[in-house]
């Protein structure tokens, strides 16, 4: 493992968890173990792994392993060919979103990003004297995402395999937890968001993206379509046959929007009782929850704003049929743990 890895392990042990049963995870002779249940946890490519299967009963759906060899295959978003520290700061920051979650996310925080994938945002937000642990079911996501961190010394991102429906990290351990466009594809995306949502600090925020059930719909037809033509007309989707982007990053693109093995989508109104179940505030989304308020250059993503009724949220959700397919269909909330 790199220097600083090992050294953020060995400082920090305090916040791990087997997960298998529950136990502490012990570091001794540069190795991760739990006494409890006696399971000794490997490193892979510098990457230790701490992923454990579910145990689901044969009733329930478990995609957990086919979402892992697809991606596997196909790591998302993976890096352009010329990518260094410059540029990815220089693309980060022409992104409103990352911009945004950059100049307010208080410097000394730490940070869990799950589901980080190839680590874009992860490696991003530890530049500013940041903890930020990034962590994901595929190995070799990670992999490009820890060799991006080495050959740019960064110092505070670390990276970690593990499933989120069995966290390594003990609840109340972050600041904000993080996990954009992976629920979606997972069996249970209401049981990843509880399992996740424990990792957050009291007064700590959660931050997740999701696919929106009407604002997928540009993008469905399109898979339709191209299913249809064994993939002849890519042009249907602007960024498959951009120049700005590399052919990697392209393909990227494709498979994860139209040949992903499994996704769901949602609603702002079916979110909005998550957090009611799981003690937290509503803060913000974007798109904002009232119609027709849009997101500013200068938005304060962490300063709660007003959250739609009813009818406005139908509005929202029915805007999301003409305008969802700018993102692919996304949408984000960040919302805040109760003290208690």
């Amino acid at each position: 493992m790199h220097d600083s890895d090992k050294n953020f392990i060995a400082q920090n042990i305090n916040i791990f968890c087997c997960p298998n049963c529950g136990g502490d995870i012990f570091y001794e002779d540069e190795n991760l173990s739990c006494h409890i249940c006696d399971t000794l946890f490997e490193v892979f490519d510098d990457i230790p792994s701490l992923f454990w299967s579910n145990d689901w009963d044969s009733s329930k759906e478990d995609v957990t392993e086919k979402i892992k060899m697809f991606y596997e295959h196909t790591p998302f978003p993976n890096y352009d060919e010329f990518d260094n520290l410059s540029s990815l700061i220089t693309k980060a920051q022409k992104g409103l979103f990352a911009r945004l979650l950059d100049e307010q996310i208080p410097f000394g925080a730490r940070i869990l990003e799950c589901g980080c994938g190839t680590g874009q945002l992860t490696n991003f937000l530890s530049v500013s004297n940041r903890t930020v642990i990034g962590t994901d079911i595929c190995r070799n996501s990670l992999k490009m995402a820890h060799e991006f961190k080495k050959n740019n010394n960064l110092k505070r991102a670390h990276f970690f395999q593990m499933n989120l429906f069995r966290p390594s990290f003990k609840p109340q351990s972050f600041d904000l937890v993080i996990s954009n466009g992976v629920l979606h594809h997972t069996s249970d995306p209401f049981l990843a968001f509880k399992s996740i949502s424990n990792l957050a600090k009291p007064n700590g925020y959660i931050l997740i993206g999701l696919y929106h059930k009407y604002g997928r719909l540009a993008t469905d037809l399109r898979r339709v379509i191209f299913n249809l033509t064994k993939n002849k007309l890519k042009f249907l989707d602007h960024r498959v046959l951009s120049r700005n982007i590399s052919l990697a990053k392209r393909n990227a693109w494709f498979m994860d929007q139209y040949k992903n093995p499994y996704e769901s989508k949602h609603t702002f109104g079916e979110v909005l009782h998550w957090l009611d179940s799981t003690k937290f505030k509503f803060i913000h989304s974007i798109p904002k929850t009232v119609p027709f308020k849009q997101i500013a250059d200068s938005e304060k993503l962490f300063k709660p704003e007003k959250c739609g009724n009813l009818l406005e949220q139908f509005i929202v959700n029915m805007g999301m049929i003409f305008t969802g397919h700018k993102e692919g269909g996304f949408f984000t909330i960040i919302a805040k743990k109760s003290e208690v």
